[in-house]
Order: C-alpha cells, then sequence, then structure tokens
C-alpha cells in the first residue's frame, strides 16, 4: 500500500497541479465542456489514465462539467499516486 504523505510533501505536490484544489484528504477538480458529450468523451480519456495506473477518481458528471476526486481510500489520504493520477490527467488535457 502506498503511504500517506505529509503536509510539506502534499504542499510541494501542489505546485506541480496548480488546478487542483485540496479538499480534506482529496484533490478536487471541476472541468467545464461544450456539452455533455465531450463531458463524456473526457471522461472516457481519463477512465483509460485511470485503468493505466490502476488508480481510479471518483467522477460526478452534470451536464458538461465533470468534477474529479482523487484520494487513496486503502491509505485513509493522498498518496504519491494521486498527485501521479492528477498530473497524468492534466497532461492530457494539454
Amino acid at each position: 500500500m502506498p503511504e500517506l504523505l505529509d503536509k510539506e510533501d502534499i504542499k510541494k505536490q501542489l505546485k506541480k497541479i496548480p488546478e487542483w484544489d485540496l479538499d480534506g484528504s482529496k484533490l478536487i477538480r471541476t472541468l467545464e465542456f461544450d456539452g455533455f458529450e465531450e463531458a463524456v468523451d473526457f471522461v472516457n480519456d481519463v477512465a483509460e489514465i485511470a485503468e493505466k495506473f490502476g488508480h481510479h477518481p471518483d467522477i460526478d458528471i452534470r451536464y458538461n462539467k465533470v468534477t474529479l476526486s482523487l484520494t487513496t481510500h486503502d491509505a485513509g489520504g493522498l498518496t504519491e499516486d494521486d498527485f501521479s493520477v492528477a498530473g497524468a490527467i492534466d497532461h492530457a488535457i494539454g
């Protein structure tokens, strides 16, 4: 199981993914698209990334808005895995 990151490590990692917010022990990012179809296409892209990493975000779709939430449930908070997936998602978005 991945190790939990301490507050200092989390602060350092957050600087690498400025589009994400910290909400307790979760990383959160909301994106808005032109419509539902584009939002679903994005979710499908996220699914491919998540499968590659073996680490899956919680995903909420509300028409053209997608909210992603990352945490390592087994560890009870944030680990390197969460930041790796967040960074890969950001990289895929461009």
